[in-house]
């Protein structure tokens, strides 16, 4: 599913952001991604879907030889996999179905099948009277599950997910995770990144810390720190 095998990762300013890497994650894990500012996570998870390229090492995610990987067929990877960020990415003027839509637009489905298949994600993620709303009228933690029901469209194997709870209020959060909790039930693999050590904590599900641009811990049923 997902596989790392030595993977070192320099930018050009000489920052060496991770050293070494070597991990598995097999389909149907839910995986959180932890470690301080600067560790080495979002490279971690940008290299998953071909953000950013490694500088040596091998990744194959899905099939797909990440480092030999022609920019042309960068679509086809993406497709397979949801990436969920922060910040959510809506397209502000497109209501919550339309920023659906779009992400199915280049698929070649028909009208009918693309309103069927939005309308069904939007159910899912609890959002199937809020269709025609702007983002703007969209609560923090609606606007994420628009994200999230966006990432869902494809039907992907692996949802990636970039601090998602990042901007939530507490409460808003466990209703995200609980959200991704189901759709891992479901069989699709999800790899998160994370700073909430709570949300972590009490879903024991396996963790990988990274520090120093290196994997010091990879635990199943594992929690957020050494000393808790």
């Amino acid at each position: 599913m997902i596989e790392m095998q030595d993977v070192w990762k320099a930018y050009p300013n000489g920052t060496q952001a991770l050293r070494g890497i070597s991990v598995h994650i097999q389909k149907g894990d839910f995986v959180y991604v932890v470690g301080p500012s600067g560790a080495g996570k979002s490279t971690f998870i940008k290299l998953m879907y071909r953000e950013v390229r490694p500088t040596s090492g091998h990744i194959f995610v899905n099939g797909f030889n990440i480092e030999r990987l022609k920019d042309r067929k960068i679509p086809l990877l993406r497709r397979s996999i949801g990436v969920i960020f922060q910040d959510f990415k809506l397209l502000p003027k497109m209501t919550a179905a339309e920023n659906v839509a779009f992400a199915l637009e280049v698929l070649g489905l028909s009208h009918r099948q693309i309103r069927r298949r939005v309308e069904d994600v939007l159910e899912q993620v609890g959002l199937g009277d809020k269709a025609n709303m702007l983002p703007t009228q969209l609560s923090g933690g609606e606007q994420q599950r628009v994200a999230i029901a966006r990432s869902l469209a494809n039907n992907p194997s692996v949802i990636i997910a970039d601090e998602p709870t990042g901007n939530l209020d507490p409460d808003t959060s466990w209703g995200i995770v609980r959200l991704f909790q189901r759709i891992n039930d479901l069989g699709t693999t999800i790899v998160m990144a994370t700073h909430n050590r709570d949300i972590v904590n009490s879903m024991r599900r396996r963790v990988i810390a990274v520090e120093n641009g290196t994997i010091v811990r990879d635990e199943q049923r594992g929690l957020y720190g050494y000393d808790e």
